[in-house]
């Protein structure tokens, strides 16, 4: 999957013997990883390219005569597009070279060496665990590690991730950014002291059925019903009045697995809850609820005027960021804009959403296909045909449709080959 990679900056600076070099400051989604030299990255690139070969794409070229500001501007973003776009083979963001290229450049950039420390985990219910680490252990090691200490099989791992958050005083949950799997947790939390964030365990997939998987180990059934508890308790669920006592009834009798079954039936189980944002619909500077979950993005918009208009679709000066959507009310197309922080994670979302569509149509093919009777499989004309699946979009429960602009370059169009 590709993964949100951009180049904020720029610095030219000055070496000990009086050349010059640009120092470049390479984000992940909206957060500074580290920073690294054009020749550091070309040196990666060509250790890539050993192993994985024409696999690797192509590298920006090395200039040999002094670069103009249009040049330094094509080169940025040309870095920019490679780093986006080596991401998207997972036997290179699986490999030794690519990680520790980057364990590296997260530990130079913030100066923190590799040496032993205490990392707190949390669980959806305050509590945490504290984990001996190593600074420079990855996010991969430390989910694995803190998992199969809560007892959760090994094969299930995969349904969960790290994320860092910030719980407010108000009572709300913000959830800032998924970790990356080669991501450093320490050294990040270190980057980002200034926004008081904890490191945290929430499941990782955004069909709420997937649950059903996980339902007969004890570890994965106890995390998630404490991040359902959660939900409900920070209003990301909208349960009736009716549902809200039974929920109550079931949680007081600690009977977890009918909890579970019951709240996957409400409004927003099992979504992701953004940040209140503002939108231009139906007019300029409205506030907007995003939820993201079960194949759509939902918008609760608030007028001016108190009154709540609700839109489902299916497919500044505090860093916000601008999200464009063309979406479909009553046939008609009109465009909506968002202005969130939490933009990356919201593209993320809808990634993650598109990838698990595309793994459940091609496992239903397959049945289809071990089913279809012999005297269909040689029908020129058969009676039943495998449903079209559409890799750009998704498909309505509600009202509106919604494609994203192709301009946009945080949100872009999702083509199949950037899963």
């Amino acid at each position: 999957m590709k993964l949100h990679f951009s180049i904020t900056a720029a610095e030219e600076l000055r070496e000990r013997r009086g050349g010059r070099y640009v120092l470049y400051s390479v984000c992940l989604e909206g957060f500074l990883l580290g920073k690294a030299r054009y020749s550091q990255l070309r040196r990666w690139d060509a250790q890539l390219r050993q192993l994985f070969g024409s696999a690797v794409p192509a590298f920006p070229p090395k200039f040999y005569l002094a670069m103009t500001k249009s040049m330094a501007d094509e080169r940025r973003s040309q870095l920019e597009q490679y780093l986006q776009n080596v991401t998207l083979d997972s036997n290179i963001t699986n490999s030794d070279v690519f990680i520790g290229f980057f364990r590296k450049l997260q530990q130079d950039t913030f100066k923190i060496q590799t040496q032993r420390a205490f990392l707190d985990v949390y669980l959806a219910d305050g509590s945490n665990i504290r984990l001996d680490i190593q600074t420079s252990d990855t996010a991969e090691r430390i989910l694995e590690v803190t998992l199969c200490k809560m007892g959760l099989s090994r094969e299930l791992i995969k349904y969960f991730s790290l994320f860092f958050f910030q719980d407010h005083d108000d009572g709300a949950l913000s959830v800032v950014k998924k970790v990356a799997e080669f991501e450093l947790p320490y050294v990040s939390l270190q980057s980002m002291k200034e926004l008081h964030c904890k490191l945290g365990i929430r499941k990782w997939y955004m069909d709420p059925s997937l649950d059903t998987l996980l339902m007969d180990c004890r570890a994965s059934l106890n995390l998630l019903y404490m991040q359902a508890v959660q939900e409900v308790k920070r209003n990301w669920v909208k349960p009736t009045e009716g549902q809200m006592q039974e929920l109550e009834f079931l949680q007081k009798n600690a009977n977890k697995a009918k909890f579970l079954e019951l709240i996957r039936e409400m409004q927003f189980y099992g979504y992701m809850r953004l940040d209140p944002c503002i939108c231009d619909y139906p007019e300029e500077g409205c506030s907007a609820d995003i939820y993201v979950g079960n194949n759509e993005i939902n918008c609760c918009i608030k007028l001016s005027t108190n009154q709540t208009k609700e839109g489902a679709t299916k497919d500044s000066e505090e860093d916000t960021l601008e999200l464009r959507f063309e979406y479909n009310d009553s046939g008609i197309w009109q465009w909506i804009i968002l202005y969130t922080k939490q933009a990356f994670l919201l593209s993320s979302c809808l990634k993650k959403m598109i990838s698990e569509q595309m793994m459940k149509a091609a496992k239903e093919g397959q049945e289809m296909e071990i089913k279809m009777p012999e005297s269909m499989k040689n029908s020129k004309k058969p009676s039943i045909q495998q449903k079209q699946v559409v890799h750009s979009g998704f498909i309505s429960r509600k009202r509106f449709l919604v494609r994203p602009n192709e301009d946009d370059c945080v949100f872009e169009k999702i083509r199949e080959e950037d899963l």
